[in-house]
Parts: C-alpha cells; structure tokens; sequence
C-alpha cells in the first residue's frame, strides 16, 4: 500500500439537498474527523468499528457547524484501500463548504481531481480499465452505459485482457527458454500449435477491438443532424423528439436559421440532436448563411436525418438534399404520412438504403424510426455485461496488442527467426499491461484521471 497524506473533498453535488458528504482518505482519517466532529457518548471516531455509523456534532474554530452522521471504513477494506471517512450534514453549499474548510483545518489537504479513484488503483483495489469505468458510471446517461460501466467495473474487460495477456506470456516464455537455453530439456516449440494459439488470441482481440464502436456510441450517444428543404417537418421532429417545444415551427419557410441543439433520449440512444435550417437555393444572405451551416452539420454528423414531405411531390431543393446527404450514415424521413401521399417513394429508395414513414405532428412511427437506429449502430447486439473498449487509450492499446499478435503469427508461418516472433509477442504483451495499468507510465496514469471531478 502506498504512504500517502489524508486528503478530503465533497462528495455530493454542491447545491441545496437532503444531505452533503465530506469524504476523508488517508492514514490520519479518524484523527482529523475527531478533530472535527464531536460524537455522542463520549466515543471517538477512531475508535469506531469499521463500516458503523455514529452521530454527532460537527464545528470549527467559530463553533458549531451542524449535525453530523460519521461513517468510517477500514483499511485495507475500503475504496482507496486506505482509512475512510464520510461525515454528512444537511445538504447545503455554505454548511458543506464549512465543513470541509474544518477538515482541512485539523490536518487534511485537498483532494484533487480523481485522486480517491487514484489512490483506489495505486493501492491495488482496481486496475486502469475499472477506474475509467468508475469515470464512465458517473457520467452515463442511459441503463445500457450504466451497464456497460458497471460491467467494466466488475472487471469484464481487464479479466478478458489478461486471458490474452497470460496466454501469450506463456508463448514467449517458452519461447525464450527454447532459445536462451538450447541444451536444456525444454519441450520444442511446435509451429502449428504455436500458430493456432497466436490466431486464437488474434480472434480475441479483434472481437473485442469490434466492441469499440458500439460501446462508444452507447456510452456517448450519436451526433445526429435533422436536415431538408423548407417546411418540411424538421421542428417539428425535432419538438417530437426533445419532448417539448424547441425549435420555432410556422408555415414560413426559412424560419429557422441558426443551428437549434438538444441532447435527447430515444429508448435507451442518447441523440445529440441538431435542428437545421432549411436546405434551398436562396439570395437572403442571412438564410444562405443558415443553409451553410445546415450543409456543416451534415458533413459532421454520426447520422443524418433527412426529412421529406410525403403529401408533396419532390422539388429542386429535395434533390439538393438527397445530394448533400449521398456520403453521410442517412435514415430517409418521409413526413406527414397522415395526409394523402404525392411523394415519388421509387426515388427516395433508389438513394437511402435506410427508409421510415412516419408522422411528427402525431407521433406515429416514432418507434419505427428508435428501432432503425438501432439496426443501424448495431445496438441491438449489445451485451452491456460483456468485456467493451470503453474510450481511445484502450482501442489503442487493443489495436497494438492486434498489430503485434498478426505480426507474429504472420512471421512464423514465413518462417522468420523465432527471435523476432518472440520480440512482436512480447511487445502485445507490453500493450495489454499498459490497457490494464499494469505496466503504464505516468503520464498514461495522469490521463486516465485527468477527467475525473474532484471528490470522486
């Protein structure tokens, strides 16, 4: 276990609530809460049993702060690992403010930003990949991202890194000793079975490299863009979707003009949605302006809704839509299918692979539109308690331990030296310590918590 000071943060949101936690970590924990806090019955929190609660009455140089219930865990059976205090009042931003300012007072130092978590890794309680998951279930906004994190932070993605891990460990140590120590009696290297086993691990790692994108778009939801000419339907979509009047709707075309943004759930996809200006020729240099931007949007979207009047025939200004969306992931929105239908359906097939009838004033077909997304982002295939690549360091360090694995099984079947096979095995084993933590530089480790509030 590390030697480290007592630090102490807030815990809780800081606003007006039922309560505010003061958390402390640190060898002298129990020491500065007792400086702090007074508990009934003359007891102490240093004497507490560990995972117990006391009452009593926080104060500070100026006197008495508030009620207080104190919780203490014990090291080494806590989060950090190390001595931990929670000490909760009413919830309220000067009274919790205060009593941090207490605590720092009788001998803690300020937490920063992610160093409970930090200190959890450092003291063997999680590796890498279970602190970023502790980051991601804070932050997610749906039941498939609390899932996928609290999967990860079970373990599911370090204990299927470390299967790889320890089956190629075990190749290069045979490797090695075959090599270094020719006139021992160590079993000979068999090629083929040290082939099977290099692709074996060659399929795991890209199985789980395909988990990076899906579990992306569940942990950070999809960047979508509603796009068509004028009058189309886009506001109101884009009110349908949000759940209430965001965007401005009249029967004037070109009403919206800047980009209207909201972040809105469908099921359980997050959509950061975009509401655009209509896309058609114009000579208003603000309405150009508008079209500009919508035509931006478009080109940096994760998906592209492109809605069509279904009770009009198509125009000019719906081909340079079709146009503008030929490159982009595009579901075809054909609007207003409770009016009669004039809508050339052969055209918009021939140019969206993806096609959704449905209503936006109504709500009919809502659904229908939920379901295609998630055919399209494969989201239906989702297992949130299997092992994901959560974030960019570890589709990384997967892609690495990818590359050299393919190497290697690639250079023995052409029969290069074992040395060098041994050396692309090695260097796969070294990227899948640095996924886990295991072998990670500091300034790996400084990223990883770069991201984290204070307090957590």
């Amino acid at each position: 276990m590390q030697s480290m000071d007592t630090i102490a943060a807030v815990a809780t949101p800081l606003g007006t609530g039922g309560i505010g936690v003061v958390r402390l970590s640190g060898p002298e924990a129990a020491a500065v809460a007792d400086r702090v806090v007074r508990l009934a019955g003359e007891k102490t929190v240093a004497g507490m049993k560990g995972y117990t609660c006391a009452y009593g009455r926080a104060g500070d140089a100026d006197g008495e702060i508030d009620e207080a219930v104190v919780t203490l865990f014990r090291a080494p059976r806590s989060f950090t690992g190390e001595e931990v205090v929670e000490i909760a009042v009413h919830g309220g931003v000067y009274l919790v403010n205060r009593l941090l300012r207490a605590c720092v007072a009788a001998g803690a130092r300020p937490a920063l930003a992610g160093e409970f978590t930090r200190r959890a890794f450092l003291n063997g309680k999680l590796d890498l990949t279970q602190a970023e998951a502790v980051a991601d279930l804070i932050s997610a906004e749906g039941r498939q991202a609390a899932r996928a994190a609290l999967s990860a932070r079970d373990g599911a993605l370090y204990r299927r890194a470390e299967a790889v891990a320890d089956a190629l460990t075990g190749y290069a140590a045979h490797l090695a000793a075959w090599i270094d120590y020719p006139e021992e009696e160590i079993a000979e290297v068999d090629p083929a079975e040290l082939g099977g086993g290099l692709r074996r691990c060659e399929d795991d790692l890209a199985g789980l490299l395909g988990t990076y994108d899906t579990g992306r778009i569940i942990r950070e939801g999809i960047s979508a863009a509603i796009v068509g000419r004028p009058n189309v339907g886009k506001s109101t979509l884009m009110n349908l979707l949000a759940g209430h009047a965001r965007s401005i709707v009249t029967e004037i075309a070109g009403t919206t003009r800047d980009i209207v943004s909201d972040t809105i759930r469908l099921g359980e996809i997050v959509l950061h949605l975009s509401d655009t200006a209509g896309i058609r020729g114009t000579d208003d240099p603000v309405e150009r302006a508008g079209v500009d931007l919508a035509v931006g949007e478009l080109a940096r979207a994760q998906l592209v809704l492109a809605v069509f009047d279904g009770s009009d025939a198509l125009d000019e200004n719906d081909l340079r839509v079709i146009r503008c969306c030929k490159d982009a992931v595009c579901i075809a929105l054909v609007n207003k299918n409770d009016l009669p239908q004039r809508l050339d359906m052969e055209v918009i097939r021939e140019n969206f692979a993806h096609v959704v009838t449905l209503s936006a004033k109504s709500a009919e077909g809502a659904d229908a539109l939920k379901k295609k997304i998630e055919e399209l982002f494969l989201l239906e295939r989702f297992d949130p308690s299997a092992a994901v690549v959560a974030n960019e360091r570890q589709r990384a360090a997967v892609a690495d331990a990818l590359a050299e694995v393919r190497e290697a099984a690639d250079a023995l079947e052409a029969g290069v030296s074992y040395d060098a096979v041994c050396v692309c095995i090695e260097r796969a084993v070294d990227a899948l310590l640095t996924l886990t933590g295991r072998r990670a530089t500091q300034e790996v480790v400084d990223q990883v918590f770069s991201r984290f509030c204070v307090g957590k």
